[in-house]
């Protein structure tokens, strides 16, 4: 992969809001500002190899590799040894307590990523891992675990045992893209994808204290697509998250991926294309699009279709290789914001080859809901230098965060209708691989913005493991 152009080394590490890099006057309420406060090291041996142009311990879909609860944070990833390895840390704290879980990764894939969630109904910590279109691997800890972290022994007796079902609900035999996901109720949910890519479904499963239940499909892989180059009728739902906003409204936004390479102008690109926009008033057992239709029923004949009306919030056909599973994000409102990116049409109308054309001309853009109800599209001017993903955050103030592969941060102001994107750190001073992980509950918990990174390696030699730490406005 394409190390980035730095943007000057007098931006190295520097600590900046949009007001100061763009010599304009700041608005009264407090605009979008990031200070690096530390870094602690993770793992000085994590596994390294490169698979997908993506690291298995760094994929930005993971949810959550990295995330806060109570007081503490807690990260997984992989070792030298491929044995998966859960630790945890008192906010703020420099070390870090590690468990080794008995799990080996079982083949060189970047997508066999490790999530974690949390049952607040009974303080469970769970991890699912180590899946790609096959079975995966499932722990679950000891219940109160994560209640009262400061009181309860942090060791491997505390995890049961490796499963391969969820407490003996087998899900699937094609499982890929486990994201877990608290409902407003303290239950948990685990969305994923059933089948392959190109040809399959978004699921989801509920723990409520005592047992998992599935419940069930919602996204279909059925119906014609038709671009101007030619029709495909089989797909995949990529989602770029799935998260309950204030209010307990469930929002996900999405790409399709065609299986036919038909639909594209050149088969050096990816069949991806629109942005897609569906939400869930009744926790995920009913989907509405953007005008409020019914478009699909969890677990029926009658799921999300590509040839329903009203999903698409931004069109755009297969050949800007459009990124699929970029981020999303619910501000203070309840209202939602996406990140995506693709090759924009100044620079040509058709991409011949996805990740150089992706790193040279690429651009990441802020997709929002407005109160008005309209949607509105900005374009960060940041040149990606990456094929990979970007990560998005809102902090206290609902400034909006894109955090780009190798650790660079630009941020812009609510004030300003998020139009001053602006470059507040470039993280030339990481030495980062890639795409980062993201601990989506820390910003909510203490304005603190964690990034976990891996330093960038070559072959299969393995790499050092970090999370830096930014304060946000307080």
């Amino acid at each position: 992969m394409k190390r980035r152009t730095l943007l000057g080394a007098a931006l190295a590490g520097a600590v900046m809001t949009p007001a100061l890099a763009s010599g304009t006057a700041r608005a009264a309420d407090p605009g979008p500002s990031v200070s690096k406060t530390g870094t602690t090291q993770l793992d000085g041996q994590a596994v390294f190899f490169v698979s997908y142009d993506g690291l298995v311990n760094n994929n930005s879909f993971q949810k959550n590799g990295l995330f806060t609860y109570k007081g503490y944070q807690y990260a997984a990833w992989y070792t030298s040894t491929k044995n998966a390895v859960i630790a945890r840390r008192v906010l703020g704290g420099s070390s870090w307590s590690k468990v080794t879980l008995s799990h080996t990764l079982k083949s060189s894939d970047s997508h066999n990523v490790i999530s974690m969630g949390v049952s607040k109904v009974d303080g469970r910590l769970h991890i699912n891992m180590d899946s790609h279109s096959d079975g995966f691997f499932y722990v679950k800890s000891v219940a109160g675990l994560l209640d009262n972290p400061a009181s309860t022994s942090w060791t491997s007796s505390v995890f049961g045992s490796v499963q391969t079902s969820l407490d003996g609900l087998a899900l699937t035999s094609q499982f890929t893209y486990p994201q877990f996901v608290a409902t407003p109720e303290g239950k948990l949910q685990l969305s994923y994808r059933v089948g392959i890519s190109g040809n399959g479904r978004n699921a989801l499963a509920e723990y409520d204290g005592s047992s998992w239940t599935a419940l069930g499909e919602w996204s279909s892989s059925t119906g014609t697509y038709t671009s101007s180059h030619g029709s495909s009728t089989a797909r995949n739902m990529y989602l770029h998250g799935i998260d309950y906003d204030v209010n307990g409204r469930l929002h996900s936004f999405f790409t399709w991926r065609e299986q036919s390479a038909a639909v594209m102008c050149n088969s050096g690109g990816i069949t991806n294309h629109d942005t897609g926009y569906v939400y869930s008033t009744d926790r995920g057992r009913t989907w509405r699009n953007n005008a409020g239709t019914l478009v699909g029923t969890t677990g029926s004949s009658d799921t999300v279709a590509v040839t329903d009306s009203g999903l698409v919030v931004d069109s755009l056909n297969p050949d800007h290789s459009l990124m699929n599973q970029e981020s999303q994000f619910t501000d203070s409102a309840g209202l939602p914001h996406a990140i995506i990116s693709y090759v924009p049409g100044r620079f040509g109308q058709c991409t011949t080859n996805y990740v150089s054309d992706r790193t040279a001309n690429g651009r990441a853009f802020h997709l929002r809901k407005n109160s008005s109800g309209t949607w509105t599209k900005t374009e960060i001017p940041v040149v990606l230098g990456s094929s990979q993903r970007t990560k998005l955050v809102l902090d206290k103030y609902d400034n909006a965060y894109a955090i780009f592969p190798f650790g660079r941060i630009a941020a812009a102001s609510k004030s300003s209708g998020y139009t001053d994107w602006a470059v507040l750190y470039d993280g030339s001073d990481l030495n980062a691989f890639g795409e980062v992980v993201i601990d989506e509950l820390r910003v909510k918990a203490d304005n603190v913005l964690s990034v976990m990174y891996q330093e960038a390696s070559s072959g299969t030699t393995p790499s050092a493991l970090h999370v830096v730490d930014f304060a946000l406005p307080a």
